[in-house]
């Protein structure tokens, strides 16, 4: 919340972050050339067998459970959290709850103002999936991650944003008074502060539309960043370069995608140089029936103008509010999508989905990539670390830089299996990261 006591969001208001985590926790439960006999039995294993890949035919199987590594503590915790939330009866009134708390005027329910309302949602939910409130929490957070084997954390900050009609309709009009620039300042120091926080080789999340509504109504009418806007963006990427960290840019409304898209190949354009890892990362929504075509589209510009892709592939977040025609008719094609990209982008070979430029483009090598698989299914992690572990066993020249992402407080299991999988795969170590936001209990 800024100085003026408003949010901005992408189009409609949403269950504040904790809600919409505890909502997530109910939701759980390649045609290509072969670049060599290895890399081609290991996309084949992955597209047609009926049975994903096991530890155990990745000969890297953990000698204990994965969930081993976690404490006691945290882990009846999480018990407790997922069984609550698994049932319809509890959930349903405790979002509503939530978001009675996230949007009221009393005192009494601010969780900043309201000590015993703080403490008690700060030692269950806020203990689990957030990072803290300042910069001796966020550390102490970070450094128990990487003390189980975690590589990093993907940090983002956990204020929201609420854009409304009239909002949108003063917008049209132009009338971006003094409040919406302090907007962008306020977006610009919460960002910069935490780039601050994260460690050299982790991640930063970010949401273009908190900065504000004059910014969304740029990305909705797919302009430019106005100039106040552009240097904010500079300064924290340029802050992330010096750090070693990379910027990954969240996907957000259908509405405002190809806004975003645009300004996220500028800024890869500016920082991801070829030959060194990438600093910004756009994000690809497989659940989209456009994202095979806007990737390959990516692909190719990226192999013309000479910079690193960064791709953070997930499944998709905006079911409830995209229009319905724009996804696949199906969870399994999803899946398949998914895991088809995931594969194209490891081998670095085209399929049926990732598709060559144009037909005079069998010169041109498959421009260099850095993939970010954020997901919980557990089927899509070891299809893309067995093909990992078979390209690297081979000696293939084409690896890329792969990371792997979840939520903090979710798919647990899918984290600690690659951690364990390092120490047992004979040198190769999956990097697994956590995403967590952080902030006050109120924000």
């Amino acid at each position: 919340m800024n100085s003026s006591g408003r949010f901005f969001s992408p189009l409609q208001p949403r269950l504040n972050l904790a809600g919409r985590l505890l909502r997530s926790c109910l939701c759980r439960s390649l045609h290509t050339n072969p670049v060599d006999q290895v890399a081609k039995k290991a996309l084949a294993t992955n597209r047609d067998s009926s049975s994903p890949p096991t530890f155990s035919s990745l000969e890297c199987k953990p000698s204990n459970a994965p969930l081993s590594l976690l404490p006691l503590g945290f882990l009846l915790r999480s018990y407790l959290i997922a069984s609550l939330s698994s049932s319809p009866r509890v959930l349903t009134p405790s979002l509503r709850l939530l978001s009675i708390v996230a949007y009221s005027s009393s005192r009494f329910l601010d969780p900043n103002k309201n000590p015993l309302l703080r403490y008690a949602l700060k030692k269950t939910l806020y203990a689990h999936f957030c990072a803290g409130e300042n910069l001796e929490e966020v550390r102490r957070k970070s450094c128990d991650l990487k003390a189980l084997g975690y590589s990093g954390v993907i940090l983002g900050h956990g204020r929201e944003f609420v854009l409304n009609h009239d909002d949108m309709l003063k917008g049209d009009r132009g009338e971006f008074n003094l409040t919406l620039q302090e907007d962008v300042e306020n977006w610009k120091r919460s960002n910069l502060e935490t780039v601050r926080l994260v460690d050299e080789g982790g991640f930063v999340a970010l949401k273009l539309t908190g900065a504000g509504l004059q910014t969304t109504h740029h990305l909705a009418r797919r302009a430019p960043p106005s100039e106040q806007i552009d240097k904010a963006l500079t300064e924290i990427c340029n802050l992330a370069k010096g750090k070693g960290v990379s910027i990954l840019i969240d996907a957000e409304h259908h509405s405002l995608q190809a806004g975003i898209d645009n300004w996220s190949l500028r800024l890869q354009k500016a920082f991801n140089s070829k030959g060194s890892k990438a600093i910004i990362y756009g994000t690809y929504q497989a659940y989209l029936r456009s994202t095979p075509k806007t990737l390959s589209e990516h692909l190719s510009l990226a192999d013309r103008e000479g910079f690193v892709l960064g791709v953070k592939l997930v499944r998709g977040a905006y079911l409830g509010s995209d229009p319905r025609h724009l996804f696949w008719g199906s969870k399994l094609e999803t899946d398949d999508v998914y895991d088809d990209i995931a594969s194209a982008l490891l081998l670095g070979e085209y399929s049926d989905m990732v598709k060559r430029p144009g037909p005079n483009s069998q010169m041109h090598p498959f421009p260099p990539v850095n993939l970010l698989l954020a997901t919980h299914n557990h089927a899509s992690v070891l299809k893309a670390l067995k093909i990992q572990l078979d390209l690297l066993k081979s000696g293939h020249e084409h690896i890329i830089e792969l990371s792997y992402g979840q939520l903090a407080g979710m798919a647990d299991e899918v984290g600690c299996e690659l951690i364990m999988a390092g120490r047992t795969s004979g040198g190769m170590k999956p990097k697994a990261y956590k995403y967590l936001p952080w902030g006050s209990v109120g924000e």
